[in-house]
C-alpha cells in the first residue's frame, strides 16, 4: 500500500484546524505537532506571503524550529496566489509529509482553502497572463461599478451573481470570459476533487468568546506594531505593487500605507487595522457556520486540544 493511500484504523489522516484570527490556531497546531510528530501546513491566504511575517501573524522562527512548517512565507507579494495554486501545493506537500510518516496538520483562517482541501474546486480555466494583464490595464483607474457594468454586457448572469463593489471577483469573471468566450458559471458547476477528499479527517473550528476575541485582536495588532509591522508595510509600499494584489489588501496594510502617505495619523491607522481585523474575524465565524459541513467540531482551544489528543491516542492512532 502506498504511503499516500494508507490510513490508520479509525484515525484521521490529517488534522484541520480553522477559526477566526487570534483564536489560538497556531498554538494548538504546534502543541499537537510536537506531541504526535506532525508537520504544520499553512492554510491562510496571507501567511503564505514572504512580505508580511508580523502583520499576518506567521509563526516566529523559534516556533518554526520546533516542528516542520510548510507553505509559510514562500510566495512573493507580487504573486496573486490563488486558491487553485494553494490546492496544488497542498496536494504535493501532503503526499510528501504522508510518505515521511508524519501527521499533516493544516491550520489557518481561509475558508476557501479548507473547502479546496476536502470538497475540491470549481474547474475554472487558467487565464493566460497576457489576457489577465490586458484586462488589468483597461481596468486601471476605473471604479469597480464601471467594471461590473462591463461584465453585465459580457456575462449578465455572472454580473447578477456578484456585488458591484467586489472588484476582485468582477475582474476574475471578466478575465474568464475574455480568455474563453464563456460565462464563468459554466465552469463553476464542475468540480475537481480536493487532495484530502474521501479521507478520514479531524476538523476543528476554534470558537472563542467574542469579547475575548476582540481584546486579543486589538492587543495583537499593537504587538505587531511594536515588533516591526510598520517596517514591513513601508518595504511593501516601496515596491509599488498592483493595489489589487492580495498582499496589498491584507488587514492593516491599507491603513498603514495611508499613514505613511501622510493621509491619516498613526493612531487612526492602528484603529483602522484593528477594526478591519475584528470585522474579518466576524465574517470568518459566519462563513464557516454557513458554508462548511456539520462534521466540524466547534470548541474552545482547551477542549479542542483534549478532543484531538483523545482521537490521536486511541488504539490504532499515533
Amino acid at each position: 500500500m502506498s504511503p499516500v493511500t494508507q490510513t490508520w484504523a479509525g484515525q484521521p489522516t490529517a488534522i484541520l484546524i480553522a477559526g477566526p484570527t487570534a483564536s489560538g490556531k497556531s498554538a494548538l497546531a504546534l502543541s499537537l505537532a510536537r506531541r504526535f510528530a506532525g508537520t504544520v501546513i499553512n492554510t491562510d491566504s496571507m501567511q503564505v506571503y514572504a512580505d508580511l511575517r508580523r502583520l499576518s501573524a506567521r509563526p516566529m522562527p523559534e516556533e518554526e524550529a520546533q516542528v516542520p512548517h510548510r507553505l509559510y512565507g514562500t510566495v512573493d507579494g507580487a504573486v496573486n496566489f490563488s486558491v487553485g495554486a494553494f490546492s496544488r501545493e497542498a496536494s504535493r506537500i501532503f503526499a510528501e509529509i504522508w510518505a515521511e510518516g508524519r501527521l499533516p496538520i493544516f491550520v489557518g483562517g481561509t475558508g476557501l482553502y479548507f473547502k479546496a482541501l476536502d470538497e475540491g474546486l470549481s474547474a475554472l480555466p487558467a487565464v493566460p497572463e497576457d489576457v489577465r494583464e490586458a484586462v488589468r490595464v483597461r481596468a486601471e483607474g476605473r471604479p469597480t461599478e464601471a467594471l461590473h457594468a462591463d461584465l453585465a454586457l459580457l456575462d449578465p448572469a455572472g454580473a447578477r451573481a456578484l456585488r458591484p463593489s467586489d472588484r476582485m471577483r468582477v475582474m476574475r469573471a471578466i478575465e474568464v470570459f475574455e480568455a474563453t468566450g464563456r460565462p464563468i458559471a459554466e465552469f463553476q458547476g464542475q468540480r475537481l476533487p480536493g487532495p484530502l477528499a474521501g479521507r478520514p479527517l479531524l476538523k476543528i473550528f476554534l470558537s472563542v468568546d467574542r469579547d475575548e476575541l476582540r481584546r486579543r485582536i486589538d492587543a495583537r495588532f499593537l504587538g505587531m506594531m511594536e515588533e516591526g509591522a510598520l517596517d514591513e508595510v513601508e518595504a511593501l509600499r516601496a515596491r509599488r505593487l498592483d493595489p489589487l494584489l492580495p498582499v496589498m489588501r491584507a488587514h492593516g496594510v491599507p491603513g498603514l500605507i495611508a499613514y505613511l502617505d501622510g493621509a491619516i495619523s498613526r493612531d487612526e491607522a492602528i484603529a483602522r487595522g484593528q477594526g478591519d481585523t475584528r470585522r474579518y474575524a466576524k465574517r470568518q465565524h459566519t462563513w464557516f457556520r454557513h458554508q462548511m459541513g456539520d462534521d466540524w467540531v466547534w470548541a474552545d482551544p482547551e477542549k479542542a486540544l483534549r478532543i484531538a489528543v483523545e482521537r490521536l491516542s486511541a488504539p490504532g492512532g499515533r
